[in-house]
């Protein structure tokens, strides 16, 4: 069987540098086409990567090929003798310390196949083979750390953890495993009778057991929900770890997460940190994407078009609910407690109600957008979008609690997701864009449905204090702090820059805008601590002066304070809640009130 073969090589780490060979047994006979993808599954946004090919060429049988540029990312060879094999060298540049792209220096090497590995047109699903070869220098103590196969049985075959020749059964299969490598952290555990490897990259003093424990009770939660085993037969947490940073994306048998070194368990750590949470809230969310838009995946990914976005108005369910259900795992997990949960609920709802952008914008308009808005964002966003992260959460939170209380607890959100695994998961068909409203329909009645499609086609705030209310859950609204509302979010700094700017706010106003740099409010300096003290005396109706330097002008402006709006929600439990809400509650959260942590 002939294989197409792929070698790739830290050819000059300190040049950020690796050679890629693409080796095509049998070219088409009119010309072989390759591309690069242009965006990478999971992260919705055009990102050509084929700006980084640094050089290019091609040969067969020792001698040069021409090649031909056909568009941005795709390349055409001059045809070959019949029976001759093909091959690329090329050289691709790897500074992007992210999870989507590839990163090499003298300490490790990070890639994923969809930046580095040329696709071979018209044979994407022939078998691969990927030879993944060491650094000449550097690589004293480094390993490879991948979900990919190693090629068992073959010249070359990649011992476990180790340098060598890997397989795929196809391109989509190979671009969808990243590799680590490098001289990294690595320990496992089991779940649901499935090895899991947990490798850690940079420095760090990570409690192992730990991260091991808390990761074991996670991952079982969620193998358990959908049911055994689970859809890979073993599973890897890359975390390259930084100074401040925080990204994951999710792959069919791994996930590349880059985190604060700060945020992971120290040994004799008190307690459940804030970083912690949201670095077990992460991994939680990488992890339920095993099964919700790596199986279960909207009929628009079926298959992936890497040339071009893919619109479908469906990311709301497929990272909205993945986002419900990565901190509900934690607590059902018994990872956190019930305080720790509903505080990391109210700062999502909380998070909502500060954004103007979703009186205008749906979240199925937000999913079919994301390639232009969401992850290009400038300083109107706040006014012109919404999150289908954080409001697909919280629309899936009210989905979950109407479930509840109109089934007396028989049915939930639960039982939606069980019958999508069902019937996308294990096939080749995709979720189709009414899809979810179908089958909501089917478990919570024909009234729910519709009311679902009204929710996520429309603007409307949603419910969540009375049906909190009706789980025993007490809302309460208030103002982030007492001092009156300029309608602005300041930018991180020690200056008093405006981020951005609300709609039909105080400082709008008065002719203010985003880029504006605030020094003095009625003749005294400011900066952006002293802001906030200055505005703590004032109340709404006040009028001030406030000078700023828009660029290099200095700028005045009258503006009338407004009143702050009730934007920041807390949540706890209503002790005095009768026996109705307190079963329902019971079986939503669980039996215990909170957790200390460990």
């Amino acid at each position: 069987m002939s294989f197409i073969r792929y070698a790739i090589r830290p050819s000059r780490p300190e040049a950020h540098l690796f050679e890629v060979r693409c080796t095509v047994p049998e070219p088409a006979p009119d010309g072989q086409v390759f591309s690069l993808p242009v965006w990478i599954p999971g992260s919705y946004m055009i990102r050509e990567f084929a700006r980084h090919i640094v050089s290019l060429k091609a040969e067969a049988d020792g001698r040069a090929v021409a090649l031909d540029k056909l568009d941005k990312h795709s390349w055409r060879a001059a045809k070959v003798p019949r029976g001759q094999a093909l091959t690329l060298i090329y050289e691709v540049y790897a500074w992007d310390l992210s999870v989507r792209a590839a990163h090499l220096d003298l300490t490790h090497g990070f890639f994923n196949g969809a930046s580095v590995f040329l696709a071979v047109g018209g044979q994407t699903d022939v078998k691969c083979r990927v030879d993944i070869q060491p650094p000449s220098t550097c690589a004293e103590n480094w390993r490879v750390a991948t979900a990919l196969s190693s090629a068992e049985g073959e010249p070359g075959e990649a011992a476990a953890y180790g340098f060598g020749l890997y397989r795929a059964d196809s391109y989509d299969e190979l671009i969808d495993h990243p590799v680590e490598m490098g001289a990294f952290t690595l320990d496992h555990f089991e779940a649901g009778g499935v090895r899991h490897d947990v490798v850690l990259s940079g420095r760090h003093d990570c409690d192992m057991a730990r991260l091991k424990d808390d990761l074991a009770s996670i991952c079982q939660w969620q193998i358990d929900l959908f049911g055994a085993p689970p859809p890979m037969a073993r599973y890897l947490f890359l975390t390259q770890l930084v100074g401040d940073g925080y990204g994951g994306l999710e792959h069919r048998a791994s996930t590349a997460l880059i985190a604060s070194r700060d945020d992971l368990p120290y040994p004799g750590m008190e307690g459940l940190p804030d970083g912690y949470k949201i670095y077990l809230g992460l991994c939680s969310h990488e992890y339920f994407h095993s099964w919700n838009v790596k199986r279960i995946k909207p009929a628009a990914f079926m298959p992936y078009d890497l040339a071009r976005e893919n619109h479908t108005r469906l990311l709301w369910a497929f990272e909205g609910i993945t986002s419900y259900y990565d901190d509900l795992a934690l607590l059902r997990a018994g990872v956190i407690g019930i305080d720790d949960y509903l505080g990391l609920l109210a700062k999502n709802i909380t998070s909502l109600l500060k954004t103007p952008g979703r009186r205008r914008q749906s979240v199925a308009a937000a999913s079919f957008d994301a390639w232009t808005h969401y992850y290009r964002q400038d300083e109107n966003s706040p006014n012109a979008t919404v999150s289908y992260y954080i409001k697909g959460a919280l629309i899936a939170l009210a989905l979950d609690l109407q479930l509840r209380a109109d089934s007396a607890g028989r049915r939930s959100l639960d039982d939606v997701m069980r019958a999508l695994w069902r019937q996308y998961g294990c096939g080749d068909a995709g979720v189709p864009e009414d899809g979810i409203f179908v089958v909501v329909g089917e478990i919570g009645g024909l009234a729910l449905s519709r009311w679902l499609r009204r929710t996520v086609e429309g603007v409307g705030d949603l419910p969540l204090a009375k049906l909190l209310r009706r789980f025993g859950v007490h809302w309460q609204a208030s103002v982030a702090s007492a001092a009156p509302a300029l309608g602005i979010r300041l930018a991180v700094g020690k200056e008093a820059r405006i981020a951005s700017i609300h709609d039909d706010g105080p400082a709008q106003k008065a002719g203010l805008s985003a880029g504006d740099v605030l020094i003095a409010v009625d003749g005294l300096r400011v900066d952006g601590d002293r802001l906030a003290k200055l505005l703590g005396r004032r109340r709404a109706g006040d009028r001030v002066e406030i000078h700023a330097f828009r660029r290099d002008e200095l700028m005045r402006f009258d503006v009338e304070l407004g009143v702050a709006p009730k934007d920041t929600v807390k949540l706890r439990l209503d002790e005095h809640a009768d026996r109705d809400a307190d079963t329902l509650r019971r079986g939503w959260l669980g039996e215990r009130r909170a957790e200390k942590g460990k």
